[in-house]
Formats: C-alpha cells, sequence, structure tokens
C-alpha cells in the first residue's frame, strides 16, 4: 500500500489532484490508516494509469468515470483502445509534421505548395476541448463519447467511408443547384441523421 505521497511522486500527479479525484469519485483508495490517511493498492495505481490515459487522449473526467464505471469495463479491451487511440495521434502527428516540412521546402524554393496535401494531418478532433465546453454536460454527448470509445479500426473505417459520401453527396447537390427543401436534399439529410443516430446518438 502507498500513502498519498508516495502515488504522487511515482505517477508524477499532485496530491491535491488525487484528492480531487477521491471526492469526485474517480479513485478511491483502498484504505485508510490508523490515523486516516489515504492508502492506494497496486489495483488502484492500475486504474490511475487508465484515468490518466483518458486525460491525455482529451477525454473529461465524467467520460472517464463513465467508461470505469461501466459494468462493461474491461480493462484488457480499455488499454487496447488507449493503444489504438494513441497510434493514431502518432500517425496524425508524424502527417501534420511532414505537413509543415512541405511547407517549409515550397518556401524556401519559393514555390507554390500543394493545396491537395497542405492540410494532411489536420483533424477535427483538435477541437474536442471547445466541443466538451460546449455539449459536455448533455445526455447526447456523453452518449456519443461511450459510444465512440467502443469501436475499433473496422467500425472507424465504415463510419469515415459513410460520412465522407454523405458529404461528396452533398456536394453534388449543391454543384447541380439543387433546392435545399427539395426532395433529394431532405432524403440526403435523413440519411445523414441515420448516420449518427446509428453510430453517435439519437
Amino acid at each position: 500500500m502507498r500513502t498519498v505521497s508516495e502515488v504522487s511522486e511515482v505517477a508524477g500527479v499532485t496530491v491535491r489532484l488525487l484528492h480531487h479525484y477521491d471526492e469526485v469519485g474517480l479513485l478511491h483508495p483502498s484504505a485508510r490508516s490508523d490515523a486516516g490517511y489515504r492508502l492506494y493498492s497496486s489495483e488502484d495505481l492500475a486504474r490511475l494509469q487508465e484515468i490518466l490515459v483518458w486525460r491525455q487522449l482529451g477525454f473529461s473526467l465524467v467520460d472517464v468515470k463513465a467508461l470505469l464505471d461501466d459494468p462493461q469495463h474491461d480493462r484488457m479491451r480499455a488499454l487496447r483502445e488507449q493503444r489504438r487511440l494513441v497510434q493514431h495521434q502518432l500517425e496524425r502527428s508524424e502527417a501534420i509534421a511532414a505537413a509543415i516540412d512541405a511547407a517549409l521546402a515550397a518556401a524556401l524554393d519559393g514555390v507554390e505548395i500543394e493545396e491537395a496535401t497542405m492540410f494532411d494531418g489536420f483533424d477535427p478532433t483538435a477541437y474536442e476541448q471547445e466541443t466538451r465546453e460546449r455539449w459536455g454536460e448533455i445526455d447526447a454527448y456523453r452518449e456519443s463519447m461511450a459510444r465512440a470509445a467502443r469501436y475499433g479500426e473496422r467500425e472507424w473505417r465504415s463510419i469515415r467511408a459513410e460520412a465522407e459520401e454523405i458529404v461528396l453527396d452533398f456536394a453534388k447537390l449543391q454543384k447541380a443547384g439543387e433546392d435545399p427543401t427539395g426532395d433529394q436534399a431532405c432524403a440526403l439529410a435523413e440519411r445523414h441523421r441515420q448516420h449518427i443516430s446509428r453510430w453517435f446518438y439519437e
């Protein structure tokens, strides 16, 4: 068993943060000393590690608590999902670095950069903090985050393919000058709504 000070040192977090996690029900110490001080087990440290990784990945405290308290929670599955998300972040960072390198090279050579590749690596998830601040307390957001956390690469491929197809179809209607309130546009909007309901929230 480790004291709160020992956990603070080994995990690189503040004692105050550990107290806060206890107060909000995210990480309760398994025991107390005779003097009433918090004592943490190895299982507590494993839970703390999972919490900190989810936080590094951009999940809110509300989302993390929902994931960990889910009766279906499985640590091995959670670790695999965290590893997948970290790998995605690494790939995105590498793509952004490559786009910056291309921009630097173009600037040095005094040539126009390829517009088709200049935004490679940029991802809408960069706005997750703003999303959480605006909608983090509503049920639809919590449902969406919980469902998304369970998807693997196969599901995400399907989600991206469907979404890209819908966006392209919207673009085709716009280019053809279709009435935004017409039957085709309304049918496509309904298809979009069903996509969101199927994968994220009703």
